[in-house]
């Protein structure tokens, strides 16, 4: 095992610090079983946050880890790795570990195109999932997991991404375990499970959210966060914008992204609370784009186009099919390449950025796709939802990690004695963010019910990162209005929790309070404040 001062120097933050120290702290206080768990508990929480890119097949998940990574490494067509769990993190050798389920591990290579081989060669009924190693910057402060599609006719590959969502049912037993291994050290797959889940998530949906969408994020949420976390664990995007009819959208005016970003907005209503945004994305043209597969040949090929006159251009972007066959001087094989990379709205992109700048480099042309696709927005959210609060989600996920694995020992004792030592952590000013993310979830499940102007700001903030977001205020808004704002909005809710909140809601209305209060405290000490 880490030991403890160096497996402290990878911890995300202070509240991360306090769950490992409580897991040390009881580790020899519990069964052997549960001490396995909490030893798992203390490994993740010094690893980077799990995110798991998940959403029904053939919503492009694949191509947007690609995009993430900025390699193209993960298969999009379908095999047999597309039915399975894959974890991309960081090492400092590029190679393929398939785990089993007997624990029994098995190192390949990467294929030669530099992706993880279609066929692995194994019988992946015993697989549980594959990781993969990558000597790339990105993943030092994140691992990104990439999940067979919900809605596939496979049931062991749904069954797959529903064990690692928290959909599976195994985490709910709880009844004891046989006599004959209380004494083991191995974990039983409930413990398993309660340690194996993502921390956070990356949900991918297209035009239409179903109700198993809605469902998978739910379960996702109660996994992962229990009562110490909330929507701030969860993003979606709206893949394949570019495939969006403008028309079908009012208010569009035509215009494809405008379209794509309306439709975000309608879909975050839909998805709310679960996720704390939905955000426009083509994947196909991210992943081209960020990964290396745009060449200075498509580059050449873009502007052989762009030479093109504007009415057989137009004629040959109505539909692929028109694009390949038109008979026109650059060959339909090249045509077929950059369909294939760009797709329609990518080449239309491409093709627009050469007209505008006929001496264009390579380069410039690949990062203008790179803008086109929505990826740095993706990028920006991920790190203001996420990395920003990884601290506050690996802790919590952990919570909620220790007391299931309390929970599935069997052991009243046992389980009383986690119980009271996470309240006392709680009970800590330094918790504080863990109490807020608590409060966010009893609001956004329903488990608490507020007036609806009311669970807005619970949600607000909750959700945010930054301070003017939780206030509610745009960034320009003067510092010291920023100060009045905190100090007057924590005083409101501190008469709300006394007089006509009911016991549920002051419990709540105590917390928010208290958050404004630290946020009155953090911009007072920034300067410009009213004194």
């Amino acid at each position: 095992m880490t030991a403890p001062a160096e497996q402290g120097g990878r911890l995300a933050g202070p509240l991360s610090t306090s769950v490992a120290n409580l897991c040390r702290r009881l580790q020899p206080q519990v069964s052997p079983r549960t001490a396995a768990g909490f030893a798992e508990v203390l490994r993740r929480l010094g690893a980077p946050l799990q995110v798991a890119v998940a959403g029904r097949i053939k919503s492009g998940k694949s191509t947007l880890v690609n995009a993430l990574i900025g390699r193209r490494v993960a298969p999009t067509d379908i095999g047999e790795c597309t039915r399975l769990v894959t974890r991309f993190q960081y090492g400092t050798v590029d190679r393929i570990e398939v785990v089993f389920t007997d624990g029994r591990k098995q190192v390949l290579p990467f294929a030669p195109d530099g992706m993880i081989p279609a066929e692995l060669g194994v019988d992946i009924d015993e697989v549980s999932h594959v990781e993969a190693y990558l000597t790339n910057a990105v993943l030092q402060g994140m691992t990104v997991i990439d999940t067979p599609g919900l809605g596939s006719l496979d049931a062991a590959s749904v069954s797959r991404t529903e064990q690692l969502l928290g959909a599976a049912t195994a985490s709910d037993g709880g009844d004891g375990i046989d006599g004959d291994d209380a004494g083991s050290d191995e974990l039983d797959d409930t413990s398993r499970n309660a340690v194996a889940g993502a921390e956070a998530v990356l949900y991918v949906v297209t035009q239409g959210v179903r109700a198993d969408d809605q469902q998978a994020l739910a379960a996702f949420t109660a996994a992962t966060a229990s009562r110490e976390a909330g929507p701030v664990n969860a993003i979606a995007v709206l893949n394949k914008a570019d495939t969006i009819t403008p028309e079908s959208v009012e208010g569009s005016g035509g215009d494809v992204w405008l379209a794509a970003s309306m439709l975000a907005e309608k879909q975050a209503a839909t998805l709310k609370p679960r996720v704390a945004d939905v955000l426009p994305v083509i994947g196909l043209v991210a992943e081209s784009a960020e990964s290396g597969q745009f060449t200075s040949a498509d580059a050449d090929a873009l502007g052989r186009l762009a030479n093109l006159d504007d009415d057989i251009l137009e004629m040959m972007l109505i539909s692929a099919d028109m694009f390949t066959s038109w008979e026109c001087d650059v060959p339909a094989g090249v045509r077929v390449r950059l369909l294939e990379k760009l797709d329609l709205f990518g080449i239309r992109q491409g093709v627009e950025a050469v007209r505008a700048d006929p001496e264009i480099t390579a380069g410039t042309l690949r990062r203008r796709l790179l803008d086109a696709s929505g990826l740095a927005a993706v990028r920006a959210r991920l790190s203001t939802v996420f990395a920003a609060r990884a601290d506050g989600i690996k802790a919590a996920a952990a919570l909620a990690s220790v007391t299931a694995l309390a929970h599935a020992s069997g052991d009243p004792a046992e389980r009383q004695r986690v119980h009271d030592a996470i309240e006392v952590l709680l009970a800590k000013p330094e918790a504080h963010q863990l109490r807020l993310l608590e409060a966010l979830t009893l609001v956004a499940s329903g488990a608490v019910d507020m007036p609806e102007d009311l669970s807005e700001e619970v949600l607000r903030v909750g959700s945010n990162a930054e301070i003017p977001a939780q206030l509610g205020k745009p960034g320009a808004t003067p510092h010291a209005e920023l100060v009045t704002y905190a100090l007057e909005r924590a005083g409101w809710w501190r008469s709300f929790a006394s007089f006509g909140a009911t016991p549920a809601q002051s419990r709540v209305a105590h917390v928010v309070h208290r958050a404004y209060f630290l946020i009155w405290q953090q911009l007072r000490e920034s300067g410009g404040g009213a004194r």
